[in-house]
């Protein structure tokens, strides 16, 4: 046993190595593996037609389960007739994301003999007269080998297993959006420090279904993205909290205004540049101070802009460089970026939608701005949120200063660095949170460091208040204390 569970792990990471050469998506080889998983588990697992499974799988099969153990082919039969195809009004389901495909061909001395597969699939209860009920969600990877010019499952590995946020038929969740006209909800959950639980619900665009690797624009959850680069400098030694920012960057437009000599990092990541939150929503187009900086809150995305020019005019690196190197290649954030470069998926992009459920026009952007635009994932946010949970391997001294309360907004509201801090919820807990809102966006990110419990919200629509009163109010952690202080 102790053998297999061995080779298992070094399978896993032979499997997970990008070394190998991926097969292109729109290659024979992919569309083939593509047709073969759906026919495979259609008849296999969903239909139970046995003979067709015995013909397609390999007499020395390996299953590895990280639930149910380990299972040779004999066991892996007992199993599908026991628990899968005994009984045909109450069974269970399985469906494939498609966009988490992936296909990795195995060559020797240059022929095709066999190949690796991994993606996600989902598993659903069916029963007659019902809507499917959405049981759980896991990875695979899976080895086939060519015999032949048949293909036969020769290993496999199911991992990773988790079970829905809600108990709820998810077509509940689905119906809450169209209700509202918003057609996709992401909902990441941290737990004791661990991103535990990525769901994805609804469409991309009122028609495709959203996968679990569904893109998002987060609007404003891009600050605590910067934030974080920002004191990852500071705590490198690269750049200081209280650092007078003029030595590297001063607006044309306030030049002649020496508060200018007043911004350090610490004032722009509490919001207290004196600035308004965006130049072109003034009267005079133009960036002014509205106040001294460092004698008030107001927040302002403009700071942020202030605070990347002057970062990168210091380190000649630029903010999606910084962040690359901090946070995204570490915490392997592959799907996160600032703006629309080559690598951006649009196939998996959530698109965006008025109250009214109207599409709205998707503006593409082409160069960073620390205030908003970032476009990521539930599950690439989700490791940032964890990490952050985490202590973001920050020293403790600058992790405190983080989550200290350095400006009082009002009655237990106040702002930290880089986030919002809130007290007084029950359980004794505090929590950090940043929200996002641009037209067809809202999003909402909230950690509390007590528990290590944390949570986010990705929507794609404006019409959102129902479906936020929803989720807090009666399934996530604390949620109704949060609501309630809207």
């Amino acid at each position: 046993m102790m053998k297999q569970i061995l080779f298992s792990l070094i399978f896993l990471a032979l499997c997970m190595c990008n070394s190998l050469a991926q097969a292109d998506r729109n290659s024979d080889l992919f569309i083939e593996f593509k047709k073969l998983d759906s026919i495979f588990f259609d008849r296999g697992f969903n239909k139970c037609d046995m003979d067709y499974l015995q013909s397609r799988i390999a007499d020395d099969l390996k299953f590895y389960h990280d639930q149910s153990g380990f299972q040779d082919r004999n066991a892996f039969f007992e199993n599908i007739r026991k628990y899968i195809c005994n009984n045909s009004e109450r069974k269970p389901i399985r469906k494939v994301d498609t966009n988490s495909l992936e296909v990795f061909p195995l060559h020797n001395n240059g022929v095709l003999y066999g190949a690796i597969q991994k993606g996600i699939h989902h598993f659903y209860l069916r029963e007659n007269g019902k809507d499917d009920l959405w049981t759980s969600t896991a990875k695979f990877t899976n080895v086939w080998i060519l015999n032949n010019k048949t293909w036969t499952l020769s290993e496999v590995l199911s991992y990773d297993h988790q079970d829905p946020i809600f108990e709820a038929p998810k077509s509940s969740i689905e119906n809450l959006l169209k209700e509202n006209n918003v057609p996709a909800l992401g909902i990441g959950i941290i737990e004791n420090g661990e991103l535990t639980k990525v769901e994805v619900y609804g469409t991309l665009d009122q028609h495709k279904t959203a996968p679990y690797n569904t893109i998002f624009k987060v609007a404003s959850l891009t600050k605590p993205i910067v934030a974080l680069t920002a004191l990852k400098l500071i705590d490198k030694g690269l750049l200081s909290l209280d650092e007078p920012l003029y030595r590297y960057w001063i607006d044309p437009e306030i030049k002649n205004d020496k508060r200018y000599k007043k911004l350090t990092p610490t004032i722009v990541l509490t919001h207290q540049t004196g600035f308004p939150n965006w130049r072109y929503l003034t009267d005079s187009n133009t960036l002014t101070f509205q106040f001294d900086p460092g004698t008030k809150y107001q927040y302002s995305g403009e700071g942020f802009e202030y605070l990347r020019k002057a970062i990168e005019n210091k380190l000649g690196k630029s903010i999606e460089e910084l962040a690359k190197e901090f946070l995204f290649d570490p915490l392997e954030m592959s799907d996160t970026r600032f703006w629309w470069d080559a690598q951006m998926d649009e196939n998996r992009y959530a698109q965006n939608f008025d109250e009214k459920g109207e599409k709205l026009e998707t503006i593409k952007y082409y160069e960073a701005n620390a205030a908003g635009n970032l476009l990521t994932t539930v599950e690439d946010y989700g490791k940032f949120l964890a990490y952050v949970i985490n202590g973001a391997e920050l020293s403790k001294d600058l992790y405190q200063e983080m989550i200290k309360q350095q400006v009082v907004l009002k009655e237990n509201n106040y702002f930290g660095l880089g986030w919002e801090i809130l007290t007084d919820f029950s359980n004794d807990e505090f929590a950090l949170l940043h929200s996002g809102k641009d037209p067809g966006v809202s999003t909402l990110a909230i950690w509390f460091p007590k528990s290590k419990n944390g949570y986010l919200i990705f929507l794609n629509g404006d019409n959102v208040d129902s479906i936020y009163e929803e989720l807090l109010t009666k399934r996530l952690y604390l949620g109704n204390d949060l609501w309630n202080r809207r």
